[in-house]
């Protein structure tokens, strides 16, 4: 498990870009047949990949996290990036397609995933996994692409038209402070928040993906008075601490998993910024 300190707005002015990608951008989380996992300190967030193309993987525990099991402490929202898969909690099977969600709570000891049928790496699940400290139990919950509930967001005008899939949150799958969807761009639409936003009670993270090979997202960060940009490749992440804004605009056509843990649940609790204010 890779671990990632916590950083403060005045960190940031005096990063060149290797600092910057080396701190907030997690790339090679989806290796074949591994396990891989960074722990990040803003909000206690443990973000992994598990890629299970020729064998099913476990997700055990690591001495970073100091508990018996993964979920002994934690909770997680899961999220497949790739092809069709399966995950099982304590004996029983979770089929889960492309986008969709499964939620885990506290307690959960054995837990498994599978890829459905795969024959080579494109084909094979990808299992994305945004965990956070847990004060009480609530139960496994899969919710299926498309079922969550649907914000649709943006305009044509702006090229940020867009479908928010809300799945983990305060009027749906209920947890302890994890929150979690998908959103889709749609055609034509690059930008995925603008006018952007900090959150200043929680970290969140983005994981791109369904974005070629030879494509990449320009993801915008940092203090609105002191953005950055981070180029952004096909299923890597950005861990987004409170202070930063988190919005970004793609070479082409893309979806991005969007999760959040901290103060509250509140989808509405949060500071925009126009672009005119933002430097």
């Amino acid at each position: 498990m890779e671990q990632r300190y916590a950083t403060s707005p005045e960190h940031v002015p005096g990063m060149d870009t290797a600092e910057l990608r080396k701190r907030y951008l997690v790339q090679d989380l989806f290796v074949d047949d591994e396990v891989k996992a960074v722990y990040t300190h803003h909000d206690r967030v443990v973000l992994v990949g598990l890629s299970p193309v020729t064998v099913a993987l476990e997700l055990g525990t690591f001495p970073e996290i100091a508990s018996e099991y993964f979920f002994e402490h934690r909770e997680a929202g899961i999220i497949n990036v790739g092809g069709a898969g399966t995950i099982t909690v304590d004996g029983t099977e979770y089929a889960l397609a492309t986008g969709s969600c499964l939620y885990i709570g506290r307690g959960a000891r054995a837990v498994v995933m599978a890829s459905s049928g795969a024959t080579g790496g494109a084909d094979a699940a990808r299992f994305y996994v945004f965990s956070a400290p847990a004060h009480t139990a609530y139960p496994t919950t899969l919710v299926a692409a498309g079922e969550g509930i649907k914000r649709e967001l943006g305009d044509p005008l702006t090229s940020n038209r867009r479908t928010l899939n809300q799945y983990i949150h305060e009027n749906g799958v209920k947890s302890c402070q994890v929150v979690m969807g998908v959103t889709q761009l749609h055609p034509g639409s690059m930008w995925n928040t603008m006018p952007a936003h900090t959150h200043d009670r929680r970290t969140e993270c983005y994981l791109y993906f369904d974005l070629p090979a030879d494509a990449r997202v320009i993801h915008i960060m940092g203090e609105p008075s002191e953005t950055r940009h981070l180029v952004v490749g096909n299923r890597e992440a950005i861990v987004s601490p409170s202070w930063s804004v988190h919005s970004g605009v793609g070479s082409a056509s893309y979806t991005f998993v969007w999760a959040m843990a901290g103060e509250n649940q509140a989808f509405d609790d949060m500071d925009g910024f126009p672009i005119a204010d933002m430097r």
